[in-house]
């Protein structure tokens, strides 16, 4: 248990806090396999060079990830007042979101489960010194 008053206890968490400018999006229903593919592809270069990756990537969770990066980099002008032209990718990374469960009939009155993945997608942006 945690030692002080409820507002000690909460400023010692806040000031904990990462200040670098992000972006999350919950529930995405793209699997975690499939995101990192394109995750992999924009880790450590900067915005406009990842936006362009995602621009022309296939895949589908390329758009989501595009939305989140230009969220993030509004998020660091407006919020932190960073200059978008430093602005690199620190860190992204997908987490297993909850699996919905759907049956589909098989032959002989057989059911197969198919499981549609969700994820959780973050992106953290940085500015190069």
């Amino acid at each position: 248990m945690a030692k002080g008053h409820r507002s000690q206890i909460k400023r010692e968490r806040n000031a904990q806090k990462d200040a670098r400018p992000s972006a999350k999006l919950s529930y995405a229903r793209v699997s975690v396999q499939k995101a990192c593919f394109v995750l992999d592809a924009v880790r450590g270069k900067d915005v406009q060079t990842a936006l362009a990756i995602l621009e022309y990537n296939p895949r589908y969770a390329s758009s989501l990830i595009k939305k989140l990066i230009e969220s993030a980099a509004a998020n660091a002008e407006n919020n932190n007042g960073m200059n978008r032209d430093n602005l690199y990718v620190a860190e992204c990374f997908a987490n297993k979101g909850p699996t919905m469960k759907r049956i589909h009939p098989r032959a002989q009155g057989r059911a197969y489960r198919i499981e549609k993945r969700t994820s959780h997608i973050t992106v953290v942006l940085d500015e190069r010194k």
